[in-house]
């Protein structure tokens, strides 16, 4: 099983991936364009199978409400990045 903490480190680099593209001043379409990189895309997807097939542990729940937290809060920066291109 795993513990908070390498599941919390394995968000971690979602994170970073997303601060560091904010801190990069992106221009409004790349703001809209901007994807995870597929290692970020790949522990989300492993984190949303097990939660299908096997159910969560408490540290891959934390983890998982981590993610849509950054995810709600990247779809509202594009919606209003959006909004300001047309």
């Amino acid at each position: 099983m795993a513990t908070v903490e390498s599941v919390q480190g394995e968000i971690g680099p979602v994170y970073d991936e997303v601060a560091d593209f904010l801190a990069s001043s992106p221009t409004l379409e790349q703001i809209v364009t901007f994807r995870l990189s597929e290692a970020s895309e790949r522990v989300i997807s492993d984190l949303l199978d097990a939660n299908r097939t096997r159910g969560l542990t408490p540290a891959e729940r934390l983890a998982l409400d981590d993610y849509a937290r950054i995810e709600r809060l990247m779809q509202a920066i594009k919606v209003r990045a959006y909004a300001r291109l047309a």
